[in-house]
């Protein structure tokens, strides 16, 4: 049996190959490395494929936010509700724009934000929502909506963990990241749609939204060298674009295989009474970026230490929750209480998942897991 990784690059980057190297040397023979074709076409792709009127590719998922913050005209002090349990990406934004991130709990179902979470968090100075689809499946995007809705606030999509993702939006089923004023993505290596580096996109279908995104990751200019106001220089290379083209064509099978894999770790693990597995919110497709159990009684961290020494990795996504880290002590009320999200950060564990992964792999990750609960 090949060594179990957490995401197995590699072996992903071997099946495809062929097609993957001809797109690359394609790049190389243009030398169209800065906004090349590929850019181009990729923007066009992904746009059909979301059914969204634009997407405006950018360096990296944390610009994609920090470009979706700066162009809905926010004033200092504005303030912005963040999930607490998800990647700091989400909310370094705000300090840096010199808005006020308001964290508030998780639902402990889902992970994701809890909406009544974010009704009781609502004050006259609240501008912003920033609802972040953790691991693979919506927050609760109806809810969230109409309470935006009638509090007139701008709702950024953090769509980096669910790309491909359904959702059952009212009467119509969208894909993630369409939904609210903008949708953000990354396409860091490791996920579902990953590139050979950093990158990352914003989505809308506001087109003076969409005209504000694009001059604000170009240095602020529609054309070169003429700058209507200040931006900053994101762009999303070439070569990467072209291996995105590439993946987008075979992004659907790489979601279904990933649920597959979920399929057998719930049916393994669900009559397991310390173990948790991983709830679906009934309007979302689960794409599984992360499989993330939530293990019991104190037992996650002797869980992880014992899989550990039979050579089966897991990661702990997130071992503290943003309402406690030093970034944001100066920015946050020190008494925050969010019980939810203090939880996770001492219950899931998430277990490899990817589309390379064996059913020999799977089984003894499973052996492993099992055997740690019968000792």
């Amino acid at each position: 049996m090949n060594k179990i990784q957490m995401v197995d690059l590699h072996t992903q980057y071997q099946r495809l190959k062929p097609e993957i190297d001809a797109a690359m040397q394609e790049v190389i023979q243009s030398s169209a490395f800065i906004n090349g074709p590929a850019v181009k076409q990729f923007q066009k792709s992904l746009s059909a494929y979301l059914n969204v009127k634009h997407v405006i590719t950018c360096g990296n998922g944390t610009d994609a936010i920090f470009a979706a913050l700066s162009v809905l005209g926010l004033n200092p002090g504005d303030e912005v509700i963040i999930p607490s349990f998800s990647f700091i990406a989400t909310a370094e934004a705000t300090g840096l724009l010199n808005l006020k991130p308001v964290f508030v709990d998780a639902d402990p179902f889902t992970y994701t934000i809890s909406p009544s979470e974010i009704e009781a968090a609502i004050t006259p100075k609240t501008k912003a929502i920033i609802p972040v689809h953790l691991f693979g499946q919506g927050a609760g995007m109806n809810e969230i909506k109409e309470i935006a809705g009638r509090h007139n606030l701008h709702v950024i999509e953090d769509a980096a963990q669910c790309m491909g993702a359904g959702y059952n939006y009212g009467q119509k089923k969208r894909k993630l990241g369409t939904i609210g004023n903008i949708g953000i993505t990354s396409f860091f290596p490791s996920k579902n749609l990953g590139g050979f580096g950093d990158g990352g996109a914003c989505f809308t279908n506001d087109d003076e939204l969409a005209e504000k995104l694009r001059m604000f990751v170009n240095h602020g200019a529609k054309e070169k060298y003429y700058h209507e106001t200040t931006g900053i220089n994101s762009r999303l290379d070439t070569i990467q674009a072209a291996i995105l083209n590439v993946k987008l064509s075979h992004l659907n099978n790489f979601n279904l295989q990933r649920r597959e894999v979920a399929g057998f770790y719930d049916n393994a693990f669900k009559n397991i009474d310390e173990i948790d597995i991983p709830g679906r919110n009934p309007d979302s497709e689960h794409v599984f970026h992360q499989y993330v159990i939530k293990v019991k009684n104190g037992k996650r961290d002797d869980l992880r230490e014992w899989l550990k020494n039979k050579n089966i990795p897991s990661m702990v996504y997130y071992p503290v929750a943003l309402h406690k880290q030093k970034a944001f002590e100066k920015l946050t009320d020190i008494n925050t209480n969010l019980p939810v999200s203090e939880m996770l950060t001492r219950e899931v564990l998430a277990l490899p998942i990817h589309t390379e992964i064996t059913h020999e792999q799977l089984e003894y990750i499973k052996n492993g897991v099992i055997s740690f609960f019968n000792q």
